[in-house]
């Protein structure tokens, strides 16, 4: 019997553009066979001997993204066996880490962002890119990343029955409820009836209509809303 135990992270961060959910990858390159073989991950890392978790995973998104000061949580973690089961993953992270790897757990978080947010490059071995929800899904990522991204997905859809600020932690400061919708239905998988969902977000007291409409649009300018976060939890509490 050996014990070789490493901890990771790998976060999923979702993303809203107004029309489609999105998620960011990392697109990996290592050298194999005289070629740049190429493909894409969550970005992830392993953990340093002194971090915590959450550091480990702020860490991870800020080194991997430059993105800081955002929503994450932490979901759930992952642990068989055989979560690696392709030597071209262990060959990447040995070469990346430059350590020999034996199994890993990984610690998965959420993270929710504002998708116009720029992505700043600090790593010289990934590069991070969005991808639809729906576009990924049909991907084959490296490890075990597309049942990270699921599950990330199921949390968000069960947190959101008790707490419906992560929505606009998705939406832009300013926002149409056909945004709101589109956003919505896309986490639940489902198809509101469109003068059913404005009607119930029309009574929700820090959903704020303003008196502005959509810029630069082809169709017909909606109205536009904001969230009122400082309302939002005083009615929580």
């Amino acid at each position: 019997m050996s014990f070789n135990p490493h901890v990771s992270i790998d976060c999923v961060v979702f993303g809203f553009d107004g029309e489609n959910l999105k998620v960011l990858l990392n697109e990996r390159v290592i050298a194999e066979q005289n070629q740049n073989y190429n493909d894409k991950k969550l970005p992830g890392s392993l953990i340093l001997d002194n971090e915590d978790l959450d550091s480990a995973a702020s860490r991870v998104l800020s080194e991997l993204t430059g993105l800081k000061n955002i929503y994450m949580s932490q979901f759930h973690s992952f642990g068989k066996p055989d979560r690696i089961n392709n030597p071209r993953d262990i060959l990447w992270l040995e070469k990346t880490m430059n350590l020999k790897i034996g199994r890993i757990v990984t610690i998965g978080y959420v993270a929710l962002i504002k998708i116009d947010r720029k992505i700043q490059q600090q790593s010289d071995v990934t590069t991070a890119k969005w991808y639809g929800i729906d576009e990924v899904s049909k991907m084959n990522l490296a490890f075990d990343h597309n049942e990270i991204i699921h599950s990330g997905l199921e949390y968000i859809r069960g947190k959101l029955d008790n707490d419906m600020q992560l929505l606009f932690e998705l939406l832009p400061g300013k926002f149409s409820i056909s945004q709101l919708r589109t956003l919505h239905d896309t986490i639940y998988n489902k198809q509101s009836d469109v003068r059913n969902f404005q009607k119930k977000m029309s009574q929700i007291q820090y959903i704020i209509a303003l008196d502005e409409k959509q810029q630069g649009v082809k169709h017909r300018a909606a109205r536009l809303y904001k969230f009122d976060k400082m309302l939002y939890k005083k009615m929580k509490n």
